[in-house]
């Protein structure tokens, strides 16, 4: 299983150090940040501090744009400025010899609507599709965001079950916001989850706590479910000091060696 961290480029050769210490590989979070993406200085300098260590990327992951991006707006300029934002983040994949990137639902939640919600099914359904028949080599993964239920990150899926390189993104700590059950996120995304973030919170806000520190019930790693597509899984805090507090919290529950 190949579990990562989130590496900081300015600090690029100790990050690079702490990764093969504990045998991690990398999630890039410098990528999502549209100041960083209009900026080709400050671009190329990251993706330069992070080739200069010469790691083996084939494994990593790197989250991509999701700010304000709805991919499936009825308003063209809207949608026009998030599919720019995706291709972006895209081709830094591609620069970076990534295995996948992430992206977010983003969908309304609050829009209780049968043909809004059907609508953004079939809308992100060809989307997608579209963007990994382009991006061959590089792997999308779908993240529940503050989806109110996995209904339509699982329709979307099922929709893309052939696409080889389409799966799910399971950010545990955003299910656990819901009103739906973990062990209901799992059942229903299980065959389509090809990547996991983790992390705690006191089950009102998204505080990204070390693992074990919130109110999250962390047996639930213990799922085989969770595992059935063999995803690889973030630890997705920042910083060294609450890295290692959740590891030596995944130790203590068996979940690393």
């Amino acid at each position: 299983m190949v579990i990562e961290c989130i590496p900081d480029y300015k600090q690029a050769e100790k990050w690079a150090a702490i990764a093969q210490e504990y045998g991690l590989g990398y999630e890039y979070n410098d990528f999502f940040n549209p100041t960083v993406l209009d900026n080709n200085n400050q671009l190329n300098e990251i993706i330069r501090s992070y080739e200069k260590i010469g790691r083996d990327t084939g494994n990593d992951t790197m989250h991509g744009a999701f700010y304000d991006i709805n991919v499936v707006s009825i308003d063209p300029m809207i949608r026009a400025a998030s599919d720019k934002r995706v291709r972006q983040c895209m081709d830094i994949a591609e620069r970076l010899k990534v295995k996948g990137v992430v992206f977010h639902t983003n969908y309304l939640t609050d829009f209780k609507s049968i043909p809004y919600r059907d609508g953004w099914v079939a809308g992100n359904t060809e989307y997608w599709e579209k963007i990994c028949s382009e991006y061959k080599d590089t792997e999308v993964y779908l993240e529940n965001m503050f989806d109110d239920t996995p209904e339509l990150l699982r329709r979307v899926a099922e929709n893309l079950k052939d696409v080889k390189n389409f799966g799910v993104c399971l950010d545990l700590a955003h299910a656990f916001l819901s009103k739906v059950d973990l062990t209901e996120w799992i059942d229903e995304l299980s065959p389509y989850i090809k990547h996991i973030h983790i992390n705690d919170n006191d089950k009102q806000q998204d505080l990204h706590l070390p693992v074990g520190a919130g109110k999250m019930d962390w047996e639930i790693l213990k799922s085989e479910k969770l595992f059935a597509a063999s995803p690889s899984v973030l630890i997705e805090v920042t910083g060294k000091e609450k890295l290692l507090k959740s590891i030596e919290y995944l130790k203590s529950i068996n979940f690393l060696d």
